[in-house]
């Protein structure tokens, strides 16, 4: 398994960049500069290359459009060309399962045939959209579902934006020519705390959120979108910068000792270290605050000393604390807090003047809540013992 704490690389772990059989190149996921000179090279006049983006783009973003032929702003004979050199292919839907609170898990295949695992969860007029960001995860937190199965690559661009794409077709999200816009938004917040750990896969994610956030297109606002690490603080300030969204810590203990056993990437950037970079973020992407996440472990994590020693640690960071009941799974080495513990540990919280939400558990019974995610393929290969083994228990 990879270690935690091993230095990760782009070109390490995302599939090269090759054309699929048959030689198309797949337009989802390309920045506007990417899909410039894409079509550059495949013989569009640069002097005409900006309006085409322009329109092609809104043709797959704004309308959901995926054949050629559909676009009719465009002249027939550079139709034929697009079709001959380009595709517009999202992930294959495997299954879809629908919770009795109405949560939705998709299984989806991705090129090579590994799957993830994607869900949304719907509240009234409006929902969010938990997406993956690698196949497996290489930070094995002990807590984590996911962190059980083995990395196996980054997803690329592409992959990650065609998610969105493939949840706003189940849901019949794209707008209709000729219909009266409906401005609910279904999938109105996208959150990267799927599969894996969106910051061991910079690149790609900037520049599917790139693609997410583009006014002409899916048009989501940066509050909009909340991304979820686990601390590498290396590329923290990089995201600030570079992408601008709202950002979410999985904090979960208020020690070292603690962390290094739940999040092991502790061992590399400890708390001190962390909160140390956390402090400039909600200045450098201009966000109000940042979310700690902190799943609730019944004896781990959950004493009122811990709350104190948490109200402490972030004083001074604009912040809400994100209280997260343990969601359990196959051989789950931990047990959920009680509920009086956790509305004690949050009212300690309140009480300092941050807000504590304890996040209502959806999607349970279909193993789609958070820290549930696994590929199918991928779920219950391990022992409970192993699992406790590797968390040190």
């Amino acid at each position: 398994m990879t270690d935690a704490t091993a230095p990760i690389t782009q070109d390490m772990l995302t599939i090269p960049r090759k054309l699929p059989e048959g030689g198309k190149r797949n337009l989802v996921g390309l920045t506007r500069e990417q899909l410039r000179v894409a079509l550059i090279e495949a013989g569009t006049p640069e002097r005409q290359a900006k309006m085409r983006v322009g329109q092609i783009w809104q043709w797959i973003y704004h309308w959901g459009v995926r054949d050629f032929a559909a676009m009719t702003n465009l002249a027939k004979d550079y139709r034929a060309l697009l079709a001959e050199r380009f595709e517009i292919a999202v992930p294959e839907l495997v299954s879809r399962q629908v919770s009795a609170d109405g949560t939705r898990k998709y299984l989806v295949r991705i090129a090579g045939g590994h799957e993830v695992e994607v869900v949304y969860i719907p509240e009234e007029n409006r929902g969010t959209l938990c997406i993956s960001s690698q196949v497996g995860c290489t930070l094995t937190c002990s807590f984590c579902h996911t962190g059980t199965q083995k990395l196996v690559r980054n997803l690329t661009a592409g992959e990650i934006v065609g998610q969105v794409m493939l949840a706003r077709d189940d849901l019949g999200e794209w707008p209709e020519p000729g219909v009266p816009k409906d401005e609910t938004r279904l999938v109105s917040n996208v959150v990267l705390m799927g599969m894996g750990e969106p910051l061991y896969n910079f690149d790609n994610v900037r520049d599917a959120m790139k693609v997410v956030m583009d006014g002409e297109g899916i048009s989501l606002s940066r509050r909009r979108i909340t991304l979820s690490t686990s601390g590498i603080v290396p590329e923290i300030a990089k995201t600030a910068e570079e992408i601008g969204c709202l950002l979410a810590v999985s904090f979960h203990a208020t020690t070292d000792a603690v962390r290094d056993r739940l999040v092991p990437v502790n061992k590399k950037w400890n708390i001190e270290t962390l909160l140390g970079t956390l402090r400039d973020y909600p200045r450098l992407s201009n966000s109000e605050r940042i979310t700690f996440e902190y799943v609730m472990l019944k004896g781990v994590n959950d004493s009122d000393e811990d709350a104190r020693r948490l109200v402490k640690l972030i004083r001074g960071i604009p912040a809400k604390i994100n209280l997260i009941p343990f969601n359990e799974w196959p051989g789950a080495p931990y047990e959920r807090s009680d509920w009086a513990r956790i509305e004690a540990f949050a009212d300690i919280i309140y009480k300092a003047g941050y807000a504590s939400p304890i996040r209502t558990p959806r999607g349970e019974d279909i193993m789609a809540a958070c820290g549930q995610l696994k590929s199918a393929t991928e779920r219950a290969r391990k022992s409970r013992a192993e699992i406790q083994a590797e968390a040190g228990l």
